[in-house]
């Protein structure tokens, strides 16, 4: 408790036992005790654990490699991938991508909301890049989206990992990176700006594009066209891998860096099985489409 704080108390308790020891009547609203514990709480900054962060990079990164080399290996079971068992636990597509998305906007904002004393290009960097995704996938998207209800243990693990790398994003940038006023006209914060708005328009409509193949209660597939995926079978996923990278180019830090990479591991392997399973499935499958980067892979 500092000298000031100390102060407020012994005045605040003096003048309410010179009432009481007067005879003047208590004063309404807040009692004695309400008012000390307002004027002595204090809320405390949140410290930057440099150490800690760096850790949870290169953990994140680890963890991006083993999902790599198991993606070689099978296929994560949800949407087409999905084998249904007698017995299976599984959430409607809507109430899954909707739940399993929210704690990446939730979380970063109620830190937000916490922070007294931050960062405020890091404020604004995590607002406009990172929760405006979130914002989209888990108010925007999720309501639109229609595909196959998604195993129970899918979505809980999806919320687990939402939760910490928001938490993990958020806390970066809000408490631990530091910006200074030439960051504003450096060219890695714009060009990866544009870089996540591009990859960003590319995943909306790609997403509209899927969702369009399909009517409510349909779960056929179809082959794709228009925009990107008249290069690539997963131009929604090679959207969503050039937001992140944006991002990680526009906040320069290990987290978001650690995050692209982990995008590009989890989904970049997923492009690549959905263009081995429209080759086999669709016997017109244009034969001049790549899987993932146009032209190249």
């Amino acid at each position: 408790m500092d000298v000031q704080t100390a102060t407020i108390l012994t005045c605040a308790t003096s003048r309410y036992h010179s009432r009481f020891l007067s005879g003047s009547p208590r004063p309404r609203g807040r009692n004695l005790h309400q008012v000390l514990l307002l004027l002595s709480v204090k809320r405390e900054r949140m410290l930057c654990r440099k150490d800690v962060v760096q850790w949870s990079s290169w953990g994140l990164l680890l963890i991006a490699l083993g999902y790599f080399v198991r993606q070689k290996k099978s296929h994560t079971p949800y949407g087409r991938y999905v084998v249904h068992h007698e017995g299976d636990r599984m959430v409607p597509a809507k109430l899954a991508w909707f739940i399993q998305e929210l704690p990446s906007f939730l979380v970063p904002m109620l830190l937000v909301v916490r922070a007294e004393e931050s960062s405020a290009v890091g404020r604004v960097l995590l607002l406009c890049t990172f929760c405006l995704h979130y914002f989209q996938r888990t108010f925007i998207y999720a309501l639109w989206v229609r595909g196959q209800p998604c195993p129970v243990y899918i979505v809980i693990s999806a919320i687990v990992f939402c939760t910490c790398n928001g938490f993990f994003q958020g806390y970066n940038l809000l408490y631990c990176a530091q910006y200074e006023r030439a960051w504003l006209a450096d060219v890695r914060l714009w060009a990866g700006l544009i870089l996540f708005y591009v990859g960003m328009a590319i995943n909306i409509h790609s997403d509209k594009v899927l969702r369009n193949l399909r009517t409510p209660g349909d779960f056929s597939y179809k082959i794709p066209r228009g925009g990107l995926f008249e290069y690539v079978s997963g131009a929604n996923f090679f959207g969503e891998i050039i937001e992140w990278f944006g991002y990680a180019l526009a906040t320069w830090s290990m987290p978001a860096f650690s995050f692209a990479i982990f995008t590009l591991c989890s989904i970049g392997p997923r492009a690549y099985h959905h263009h081995r399973f429209y080759q086999q499935n669709f016997k017109n499958y244009p034969t001049s489409r790549k899987s993932l980067i146009p032209f190249i892979f």
